[in-house]
């Protein structure tokens, strides 16, 4: 296989993979909004609850593109050789938390978030490209204790999957390519995904 048809396509694939898990306490974590669409039907098939995990960057003060920590609605990683002004990071983690819950809100209502805690945590995306967003959101999910983190994603270039391998329990990728470039080049069909087709999914699971 060196295309994916779809997300949805890339769902049944993933799904057939993590079949291992199923009957085990967890919880699938979709990263918005291309992660939901893959998401969605691995958490319907595994008969797990479908969250999304939502982190933004902390920006360095001087330079805000600079990325010195990662916040979510329940965690904050900061790495400890940035030497930023303790307030600074409170500050940011407090400003940027109420735009995260902001999200949460919109995307899954009033649904009461599924702890982490000793639970087995599949996180998923549509992709990965650098691998940043992915890494945040693995510290700030293993803040939260889950049991085993999980890692299942339809494509990534070798090296950052190797590089998962180290950090999580397991991972699932259907396509490692030698010459990656960008995600979308490996879909037949890669669309943009709308906050309302997200809402849509999520609420579908409720």
């Amino acid at each position: 296989m060196d295309m994916i048809v779809n997300r949805e396509s890339a769902a049944a694939l993933l799904a057939q993979r993590l079949e291992k898990y199923k009957g085990e306490a967890g919880v699938v974590l979709a990263i918005p909004r291309g992660g939901v669409p893959v998401a969605a039907p691995i958490a319907k098939s595994l008969g797990m609850p479908l969250e999304v995990t939502l982190t933004k960057k902390i920006g360095h003060p001087a330079n805000p593109e600079f990325a010195i920590g990662a916040v979510s609605l329940k965690s904050v990683v900061v790495d400890a050789r940035a030497e930023v002004p303790e307030e600074y990071i409170d500050r940011e983690v407090q400003r940027i938390r109420v735009s995260l819950q902001q999200k949460y809100k919109l995307f899954m209502g009033d649904r009461e978030r599924v702890p982490l805690k000793d639970k087995v945590a599949i996180i998923v995306d549509d992709g990965i490209a650098t691998g940043k967003t992915l890494e945040a959101t693995v510290e700030l999910v293993r803040a939260e204790q889950p049991r085993k983190i999980i890692i299942a994603v339809p494509v990534g270039p070798y090296e950052a999957v190797e590089r998962f391998k180290h950090m999580v329990d397991d991972v699932v990728c259907l396509l490692t390519p030698p010459y990656f470039q960008a995600v979308g080049q490996f879909y037949e069909e890669f669309t943009q995904v709308s906050d309302e087709q997200v809402i849509q999914l999520l609420q579908a699971q409720g």
